[in-house]
């Protein structure tokens, strides 16, 4: 038997009730409840314009939904909010890098971003080698394959501090084992205790690392 809502810690979960989307006249979904605790991963899946991505923007504050409400940690989501920002990480589709920027120079100042922080080389090139960047470490993001940007955009959401993780198809231009790679990172993060709502149209990622599914379509 799972919590019921009287029993439910609103501040450790990531709740969706009676949430319905609409685009013009036409409702992608309606009625949707959800809630992932920290520590599980959650799988959206569906069609293309079934209100997958719309459904994350909510979750991150971008957008209010249609009808329902939304609470992440029992308090609205709102982008605007140095707070709010501060627990949740986001990888949405408009997610861009510095061009002229290098792998390890977009870590290093990723790193250097938080309070007290002083990464050194080791901390950055940790993080590089398991996304397999190490050998392009110093290049212009520029001139990264396809793939080597959508792991290191990746690395910009997994390094910073969060409680919540949010990521729209973040397979897009990643071969097997970087999908393997991901879900093993989206695995560590949720036994850690960090909830996880992604997107995604890939089978192989889902199996790896989905605790859940909720199907849109």
């Amino acid at each position: 038997m799972g919590e019921t809502r009287s029993q439910i810690n609103l501040a450790d979960h990531v709740l969706v009730e009676r949430v319905g989307l609409r685009a013009g006249d036409v409702w992608l979904f309606r009625e949707l409840d959800m809630d992932v605790p920290g520590g599980r991963s959650v799988a959206l899946t569906g069609p293309n314009g079934s209100g997958k991505s719309t459904l994350l923007r909510c979750l991150y504050g971008m957008q209010p939904p249609t009808e329902g409400k939304i609470r992440v940690f029992g308090s609205q989501p709102d982008e605007r909010s140095a707070e709010f920002r501060r627990t949740v990480s986001v990888l949405m589709d408009d997610s861009a890098l510095f061009e002229e920027y290098s792998p390890r120079q977009h870590l290093d100042l990723l790193l250097r971003s938080f309070p007290g922080a002083t990464p050194s080389a080791d901390v950055v090139a940790d993080w590089l080698a398991p996304a397999g960047l190490d050998h392009r470490a110093d290049v212009p993001a520029g001139s990264l394959s396809a793939g080597q940007r959508r792991r290191l955009l990746l690395l910009g959401c997994l390094a910073r501090p969060h409680r919540l993780l949010l990521l729209d198809e973040p397979e897009r231009a990643l071969d097997t084992s970087g999908q393997d790679w991901l879900a093993g990172e989206i695995r560590t993060r949720t036994e850690a205790g960090i909830a996880v709502v992604l997107a995604s149209h890939s089978e192989r990622l889902i199996d790896a690392c989905a605790d859940d599914e909720v199907n849109l379509g």
